[in-house]
């Protein structure tokens, strides 16, 4: 019988200790954040039925739902499932499902795995996890200020300087009204989100090929082709929509967005917000649910792409038959970030230290004498190991070196004798006995 090479399946990862404590000092930043702005986390299952999924994402997205063959005497009769392809629509689910125990405006986040059977490549995995944070029930633009508030927050703690990029749907829907051509909104903003990518010309060639007029690309051009201030860019765009582009088109629609917006920066500029944030009016992502407030985060100092995404939607409890219900909601790339964090060397160093003090054992007198200190010292907090068996020194301090484990105590007859223990850092060289019921003098040397 041939020995089966272990792995595991394309496009999932195993993470170490080490990836683990990076990937939870990530996380628990985040969670610090969200907390502090009244957010409380929730959980939904890996497996929703089929039809919760269904229809969501789009014809592309379907085919990327990873489906869950039902199994046991009554397979035939229960309802289809499928792994979460994101977190946003068993939000709405879970939402619309418990109503009745929770109060509006509900404010949540999660972070978890999500799966999608898309093709493994560099940076793009089958399982990966999603970090959302939403608030359904209220159309106030103080929650989008708030959104602004904890990227803020989240990355100053994590010491990465983002630019926030914001725009906002009406805006875009301004566009295509005043160039003419009110049908082909999203032919035109899927073209200009592409512009960092591709340039003006490849824009303005395939919004021609979607059959935008001459005189409608000349009015996006003059739009994508404004610069300065968030103030200066306000003015520039109110004129136009206001009827002052060559067409002469008037657009209530990117008025009302432009209104959103004057707001949305005049709180931002209250509330002292330390990262860039900036009008980006190529922004057009999530065109197929976003309605107002759109918005990408971006490192400074490391080329990626975006870190964060988000937006306001009207409608998204709509599909589970709870109409009206207005929300707003980012999501960190927990991936991304943990790449730039890695790129700038920015993960604190002890991160990879899970244990404070390891007790060396020289024979079984002394495994029996250090078992109540290193359990009183746990009582105060401290990480402790206990050197499982007996053996020599050197493959001791080893094993205290590879593990990044700053101190160790080792005591023998004479500290039993004694009653005492003597504890070493292993970084500053610097030796201190003690008694050994001043757990908690040990326990501040140890801090």
């Amino acid at each position: 019988m041939s020995i089966q090479k272990p792995s595991i399946p394309k496009g999932t990862r195993d993470f170490g200790q080490k990836e683990m404590a990076r990937r939870n000092y990530i996380f628990d930043t985040i969670r610090s954040v969200f907390a502090t702005f009244g957010y409380s986390e929730i959980q939904t299952p890996a497996q929703e039925n089929l039809s919760t999924l269904l229809g969501k994402y789009g014809e592309e997205g379907d085919k990327l739902l990873f489906r869950i063959q039902n199994s046991g005497e009554k397979a035939a009769l229960a309802p289809e499932k499928g792994l979460r392809y994101d977190l946003t629509v068993p939000f709405a689910r879970f939402v619309v499902q418990h109503q009745s125990e929770i109060s509006m405006p509900f404010k949540r986040f999660q972070i978890q795995p999500v799966w999608r059977a898309d093709r493994p490549q560099k940076g793009r995995y089958r399982e990966f996890y999603q970090c959302d944070v939403d608030v359904i029930g209220s159309t106030s633009l103080l929650n989008e200020l708030e959104l602004v508030q904890m990227v803020d927050a989240v990355f100053r703690k994590l010491g990465v300087r983002v630019a926030v990029k914001i725009n906002n749907r009406k805006v875009l829907t301004g566009f295509a009204e005043i160039a003419g051509a009110p049908d082909k909104v999203v032919d035109i903003t899927v073209a200009i989100d592409k512009l960092d990518k591709i340039g003006m010309d490849k824009v303005v060639e395939e919004m021609a090929e979607k059959g935008v007029s001459a005189s409608g690309i000349d009015v996006i051009r003059e739009i994508l082709s404004l610069g300065g201030s968030f103030r200066e860019k306000f003015s520039s765009m109110k004129a136009l929509f206001e009827g002052g582009s060559s067409s002469g088109i008037v657009s209530e629609e990117g008025l009302r967005g432009l209104a959103e917006l004057e707001e949305l920066f005049g709180l931002i500029d209250i509330a002292g917000v330390s990262s860039q944030v900036d009008l980006d009016l190529s922004l057009a992502r999530g065109l197929n649910y976003y309605t107002g407030a759109i918005f990408e985060v971006k490192a400074l100092d490391w080329e990626i792409g975006s870190i964060c995404g988000g937006g306001r939607y009207d409608n998204l409890t709509g599909i589970f038959g709870l109409p009206g219900l207005s929300g707003v909601g980012i999501s960190f790339g927990a991936d991304r970030i943990y790449d730039v964090l890695t790129g700038l060397e920015l993960f604190p160093p002890t991160l990879e230290q899970s244990t404070t003090l390891l007790f060396a054992v020289m024979g079984a007198d002394e495994l029996c004498y250090v078992i109540p200190i290193a359990a009183a010292l746990r009582s105060k907090g401290i990480s402790v190991e206990i050197y499982p068996e007996p053996s020599k020194l050197k493959k001791q301090f080893e094993y205290a070196d590879r593990h990044n484990i700053p101190f160790i105590s080792i005591n023998g007859s004479n500290e039993i004798e004694a009653g005492s223990v003597n504890v070493k850092n292993l970084q500053s060289g610097e030796q201190k006995a003690f008694k050994a019921s001043e757990i908690d003098e040990i326990a501040g040397f140890l801090r």
